[in-house]
């Protein structure tokens, strides 16, 4: 059994922070016109204008918050403009009345990150030019994660007793198979060094000791929709103040999760669901409201990350024709289905 760091939170703190909070519900947020982190981060690219006219579609559809994913390579090469680029868009999430879940780390899709012109997006691949944080070549050598601990300190000191940050989300799916190895690599080199590193982040946190909750999440489930056990999730699961975890499946499924989870005696947040094609769709947001759990979806406006096309895309060919798998937006603004905006402003307007 892993023993917590030091400085995690209480059930109880962790319920009064729930209590506080209310329903969370929300989305993963890229603004259409950034296909990754580094493109909604850097300087050349940063668009502010896009940014507040995409968070207030949000906000007309009843969300409170958004995922936002930063990056350690724009800390490394930026510092505080960075943050302050960071600071610019909760404070524009916070003018339409949402407040901001930042992700420190990511595990998924490309393994290399560098600074500069991003790539172009292959037309209809899902999340084509997404990249790691930090890359595999930091993850992999623990003589460079010290590095990393600037960035992690830093950034959480700067917003520590900001109520406008709901909580931190420090690293998403660490051991996610890289694209690269994506149609049938190992991963277990990459579960070993992230269970360590996502330790190590769990510390540099808890230095600060923020005002916000720590979570790191779970993403995989056995047949009886039981985390999967593994070194792994014992650290996040150990460590977190609240438990958060992603869902991409039916309502069966998604209620024998959440009911696994609660085993925990913490507040619960999906910080991901939401693909129609894979059974994951709106009908599934009173489901969350009505378990007490928050609901944060994959997507808002279909755009350069291209995740309206299914995970398939990386196995098959796929047409513009297809059902859209995540986002709610066309780029102007049209809802994707009518009456899923509809359900969620019914749902988000429901106490």
């Amino acid at each position: 059994m892993v023993t917590p760091i030091e400085g995690r939170w209480s059930p109880d703190q962790a319920h009064a922070w729930a209590e506080r909070s209310g329903w969370l519900v929300g989305c993963n947020f890229t603004p259409s016109t950034a296909g990754n982190q580094l493109e909604l981060w850097q300087r050349e690219t940063f668009d502010p204008e896009t940014i507040d006219r995409e968070l207030g579609w949000a906000a007309g559809l009843g969300m409170n918050v958004i995922r936002l994913y930063l990056h350690d390579l724009m800390f490394e090469a930026e510092g505080e403009a960075f943050l302050d680029r960071v600071e610019q868009i909760v404070a524009m999430a916070h003018g339409h009345g949402i407040a901001t879940m930042p992700v420190l780390f990511d595990g998924v899709w490309h393994p290399e990150p560098e600074l500069g012109p991003q790539p172009e997006p292959t037309p209809r691949l899902h999340n084509s030019v997404w990249v790691q944080s930090p890359g595999r070549p930091t993850m992999d050598d623990p003589t460079r994660w010290p590095r990393l601990e600037p960035y992690v300190v830093e950034t959480l000191t700067r917003f520590a007793d900001d109520d406008r940050i709901v909580f931190w989300d420090l690293f998403n799916e660490p051991d996610q198979i890289d694209r690269d190895t994506i149609l049938g690599g190992s991963r277990e080199a990459k579960e070993a060094s992230s269970a360590a590193l996502v330790a190590e982040v769990f510390r540099w946190a808890r230095s600060v000791a923020p005002s916000q909750p720590l979570s790191v999440g779970v993403w995989e489930y056995d047949d009886e929709h039981r985390t999967v056990p593994g070194p792994l999730n014992e650290v996040a699961l150990a460590n977190s103040d609240i438990i958060t975890f992603h869902c991409y499946e039916p309502a069966g499924p998604l209620n024998a999760v959440i009911d696994a989870l609660e085993s925990h005696g913490r507040p619960l947040v999906c910080t991901e669901w939401l693909a129609r094609t894979a059974g994951s769709t709106a009908d599934l947001l009173p489901v969350f409201r009505d378990r007490g759990v928050g609901a944060i979806n994959w997507g808002l406006v279909d755009g350069r990350t291209q995740t309206r096309f299914p995970w398939t895309s990386w196995m098959e060919p796929v047409t513009d024709d297809e059902p859209w798998f995540h986002e709610l937006f066309h780029p102007d603004g049209r809802p994707y289905d009518d009456a899923e905006a509809e359900l969620f402003r019914r749902t988000t307007a429901t106490p």
